[in-house]
């Protein structure tokens, strides 16, 4: 521990972001870095404590709190206020496959639990571990390690998300040779295009692509494995096969469907928008646009965020999202004490933005919509709402609550209900009530031999540092396998 009284000397800032007025005006990613003294002031805030809650993972209240990776917080955190940068990101990437993806769009379940943030403010930990990453590519520290020799065993994954990354990127250093099969036209998944730009700008996913195939990664894009490419082929010429399809199949809304003109899942909405642009820049490329447009977006979650924010950016008339739940408080409850996930009020930045522009939050709670309405060329024109609350967990609608929202646009963003059957079909591996790839208890093999899963197609729907951590796990289990029995 550098600095013992860091955490009382000096108080928690983060980076800045830049001013609603400019960023909506494009689709970059919209913080200011903080200087190098300001960073390591930061650093020196860890107070390196005796039962490091941040790294914990462990599960209170039915939420986890603590980072999944268990990453070496205290260690690199004092890196940082020595001005050790290799040591900080030697101690870094000995648990963190992608330091540039979690410090980016990771919700920082470690600074939930953060010590400090029990009587103040907690570390900037996700900051900190940006600024490790991100100054190692900076100062060419982030060359390629490929593996000294090759096993001989051949790993085929199927799926470029975080889990399908972190898993080739792991049984590499293991010797094995890994080949990852991509339907898309570029590799990332979910990261390339589940998450929009400003969250997570697209060439630095390609960065670290490309820094895995200088390390003999090989990535086959659009190979739809299950469809364009056999499944039993993959089998006999690989020795193991990882799937790493992600939960990709998106729950519907009873009252809507999407063949009705105006409406879409949030994920074919992203996708469209993000293969538009150009460098940062909207092209004329054809994509599902929101200019001019009353848009109402289902789901109050992060995705539904992505969608206000990327609504605002192609020049939305106006936005609304709904969301199910209550409006959660603005402070913690007394039965919701650290460090348990808290159960609080979040703004995002695409709220913030809608705030900014309309002079209120863009978000209406226990709300949902009851009917849509069409006009005489079958296109959405309105959108019938209805409150609605939970009664022993069943949803109850509010008699006589119904309005009516003019709307050219609803983009459902509801979450998704599991991993598309074709892929698991293909490959003779059961799937549960819940739409996932089944496996047994703590493990990752499936019941069919060699096959193995991993990520939000084995866990369900989670986050990217959720399926990091699944794709690391299930590498080693590969590899105690491919180790363990012997191949003709």
């Amino acid at each position: 521990m550098g600095k013992s009284s860091g955490f009382l000397e000096y108080e928690r800032v983060e980076r800045p972001s830049v001013p609603e007025s400019e960023r909506i005006l494009n689709f970059n990613e919209f913080h200011v870095d903080t200087s190098i003294d300001e960073r390591r002031r930061q650093g020196a805030r860890c107070m390196n404590c005796g039962v490091p809650f941040c790294q914990s993972a462990i599960e209170l209240g039915g939420m986890v709190t603590g980072c999944p990776l268990h990453n070496l917080i205290p260690e690199w955190n004092d890196e940082i206020y020595m001005g050790n940068e290799c040591g900080a990101l030697e101690r870094l990437l000995s648990t963190s496959s992608f330091p540039e993806f979690t410090g980016r769009v990771c919700p920082a379940l470690c600074e939930k639990a953060c010590v400090a943030g029990l009587n103040g403010e907690p570390v900037t930990v996700r900051e900190n571990e940006l600024y490790i990453i991100e100054t190692a590519f900076k100062n060419g520290m982030m060359t390629p390690r490929a593996p000294k020799r090759r096993t001989g065993r051949r790993v085929a994954v199927v799926g470029s998300g975080p889990s399908g990354l972190a898993a080739a990127d792991r049984l590499n250093r293991y010797g094995h040779t890994v080949t990852v099969f991509e339907k898309s036209d570029r590799a990332g998944g979910l990261l390339m295009y589940g998450i929009p730009n400003m969250k997570l700008e697209k060439q630095i996913v390609d960065r670290r692509v490309s820094l895995m195939e200088s390390e003999g990664v090989r990535f086959e894009l659009n190979s739809d494995v299950g469809r364009d490419v056999s499944a039993d082929g993959l089998m006999s010429d690989f020795d193991a096969v990882v799937l790493c399809c992600g939960s990709k199949v998106p729950r519907s809304l009873d009252a809507a469907s999407c063949d009705v003109g105006g409406v879409y899942y949030a994920v074919d909405f992203l996708t469209s928008v993000t293969k538009a642009l150009d460098g940062g820049v909207l092209s004329d490329r054809e994509h599902i646009s929101a200019k001019d447009k009353n848009v109402v977006i289902v789901g109050g979650g992060d995705t539904g965020n992505d969608c206000v924010a990327t609504c605002i950016r192609l020049g939305c008339r106006s936005v609304v999202q709904l969301e199910m739940t209550k409006e959660p408080p603005k402070d913690r409850s007394e039965k919701d004490t650290w460090p348990r996930w808290p159960r609080v009020l979040k703004t995002d930045y695409g709220q913030e933005e809608a705030s900014y522009l309309s002079g209120h939050d863009p978000r209406i709670y226990e709300t949902t919509v009851k009917e849509i309405k069409v006009n005489d060329d079958g296109a959405l024109s309105k959108v019938v709402t209805v409150n609605v609350s939970f009664e022993s967990g069943k949803l109850t609608e509010k008699a006589g609550s119904e309005k009516v929202l003019d709307a050219d646009m609803m983009i459902i963003a509801a979450g998704f209900v599991g991993c598309e059957s074709y892929v698991t079909d293909a490959f003779g591996v059961e799937r549960s009530s819940r739409g996932r790839a089944v496996t047994e208890d703590g493990k990752y093999q499936t019941a069919k031999e060699g096959v193995f899963a991993a990520g939000d197609m084995r866990r369900g729907q989670s986050l990217v540092v959720w399926a990091i951590s699944e794709g690391r796990h299930c590498a080693d289990e590969v590899n105690e396998y491919l180790l363990s029995h012997r191949f003709e």
